[in-house]
């Protein structure tokens, strides 16, 4: 029963068929109006034409000398019949019709018109002429009326009185066509060509709502509707940033997180990419410069991960769209975890170094060399010792210190030599502070040590000592802007540098010095985060023995512990 009940609702409209009564009624419209203009312009021809013909047709009639002398006879019907008869075939003319003075019919072509009183114009009995539109016999005419003047006593033998008088009334008639027969007598081809122009409407209407059916993609107003609430619904309800653009790189669409992340105008909708305030990493990537998945950019303070994806249709192409997510909590919590692996990895090297030196002590012990057993321990004490006087004592911070002492071990595993620069001084920060500073050391090393074991391992035969392989770090506070004081934090390498065309791109681009092997990361992009949160700025310069990284981060809390004086 519902489905019948369904099946008998009234369908609504398609856009083709609205778009075709549209059409049809705007046609019609037209045609109606063109219509009236014609029959309008018809009429007042019919008017002024035929107007003029049947004054000037009653004026010769009212002039004659046979209606002159005749009509004050006692019976002129008899004698003006012949007359107005031949005139009325002479003429073409509807009605010819003879009044005397009272206005009364006297003769006519239309026979019940005698003895009837005929409607006469205003001063048409005074002597003066008028036409206009009467009923006239039961049909509508377009007359002419003269006033026919002669001698009062019918004389006109110059004999007697001379006096003129009115003696009656001419009248010529046109009947007045109707609307149709109008038209029709304007224009023989006019309804041939309203015909025509409908017919052409018809087919345009149709052609134009299949068209539009065509680019519509066959969806009707309600879908596409629907199409574009569910579109705005989406746009603007997901966590991801979306930017639009069409071929000539201008921004057709940006959702509100992409205009929060980029800092975009409210006019960013139809300007291009460099009109807008983007980093030239960020435009490369909008553009299709850079390809591939997942591409990390700087924005601002911010961390983003943009993927891009071109759009065509049938091979031609429309444009791209872009999608844009915020990592810069996921790099903060990525810089806890590698706080954490960093930790992980340090305690790893120095369990395989203990393991080491566990099974040379139990080698020795077995083979019974005692004294070398002694000298072996005094020797891994005076390492230790070691560094406890380079790393441990100039750096008081207990975190910076596992820190550095951690990379040593790193960096001794892959035979990369890690030094504290003369001048290291570091007194105990607060935890907040302490926690930035470990995430830029450690970042920094890390990118040092790659360098440097890389190049060693890379260096053509034959290959350069190990030794060769060494990283640098300078670490101490120094006043700041008036501040309490800045952290100053400069690592060194023996690597191959960073070509000076890169140098200014490496922080944008956000990769590591590992970017030479083709590996991306964001361990500068991060380093510059939070520099720049502290207020302070990571710099970069390649010297003849290879790169320098210099940081500078301003304290954001009172050290733990001041130093002595």
């Amino acid at each position: 029963m519902f489905s019948l009940r369904f099946r008998l609702l009234p369908r609504r409209p398609t856009l083709a068929g609205q778009l075709l009564a549209f059409q049809l009624t705007v046609v019609l419209l037209v045609l109606a109006a063109v219509a009236g203009v014609s029959l309008a312009q018809s009429q007042a021809v019919f008017t002024i034409e035929e107007g003029r013909r049947v004054t000037q047709l009653a004026e010769s009639l009212a002039s004659s000398d046979l209606v002159r002398g005749r009509l004050p006879a006692p019976l002129p019907r008899e004698t003006l019949a012949p007359e107005i008869q031949s005139s009325l075939e002479r003429w073409q003319v509807s009605s010819v019709t003879i009044a005397d003075a009272r206005g009364e019919v006297v003769a006519s072509t239309n026979p019940l018109l005698i003895g009837t009183e005929l409607p006469l114009g205003a001063g048409v009995l005074d002597g003066r002429g008028w036409r206009g539109e009467i009923e006239l016999g039961g049909r509508t005419e377009l007359v002419g009326q003269a006033p026919v003047l002669g001698p009062a006593d019918g004389e006109a033998d110059g004999e007697g009185d001379d006096t003129i008088v009115q003696l009656g009334v001419a009248v010529v008639g046109q009947e007045v066509p109707s609307a149709g027969a109008m038209l029709a007598g304007d224009s023989p081809d006019l309804l041939l060509y309203l015909g025509i122009a409908s017919t052409l409407g018809v087919a345009g209407s149709w052609l134009l709502a299949r068209r539009i059916k065509r680019q519509t993609f066959g969806m009707e107003p309600r879908e596409i509707a629907g199409l574009a609430e569910h579109r705005e619904a989406m746009l603007y309800g997901i966590a991801e940033g979306v930017v639009a653009l069409d071929p000539q790189h201008r921004v057709t669409l940006v959702n509100d997180v992409a205009r929060r992340l980029l800092d975009l105008p409210d006019t960013a909708v139809g300007r291009t990419l460099g009109e807008l305030d983007l980093s030239a990493r960020l435009r490369d990537v909008l553009a299709g410069a850079a390809e591939g998945a997942d591409q990390v950019v700087l924005q601002g303070n911010r961390v983003l991960v943009v993927n891009r994806m071109p759009v065509a249709k049938d091979g031609r192409p429309l444009g791209s769209v872009a999608t844009l997510r915020d990592r810069t909590e996921l790099a903060q919590l990525e810089r806890d975890l590698g706080s954490f692996r960093s930790t992980a990895e340090a305690l790893r090297a120095q369990a395989h170094e203990f393991d080491n030196k566990l099974h040379t002590i139990s080698g020795l012990i077995q083979i019974g060399e005692h004294d070398e057993v002694v000298s072996y321990i005094d020797a891994l004490n005076r390492h230790r010792q070691s560094l406890d006087l380079h790393i441990a004592e100039p750096i008081r911070d207990k975190a910076i210190a596992a820190l550095l002492m951690a990379k040593s071990a790193q960096a001794s595993e892959r035979r990369v030599r890690l030094d504290m620069a003369d001048g290291s001084a570091l007194a105990p920060l607060a935890a907040e502070d302490s926690a930035d500073v470990g995430t830029v050391l450690g970042n920094l090393v890390d990118n040092a040590v790659e360098a440097a074991a890389g190049h060693v391992r890379d260096a053509p035969l034959p290959r350069r000592s190990d030794t060769d392989a060494w990283v640098s770090v300078l670490i101490f506070t120094e006043p700041f802007n008036g501040v309490e004081g800045a952290v100053r934090i400069t690592v060194e390498d023996s690597g191959p540098g960073v070509p000076p065309e890169t140098a200014g791109e490496v922080f944008e681009h956000g990769y590591t010095t590992k970017a030479a092997a083709g590996e991306h990361g964001i361990g500068l992009a991060l380093t510059r985060l939070v520099c720049e949160h502290h207020g302070g700025s990571v710099a970069l310069e390649h010297t003849e023995r290879g790169a320098r990284f210099t940081a500078v981060l301003p304290l954001l809390h009172h050290p733990a512990v001041k130093e002595p004086t």
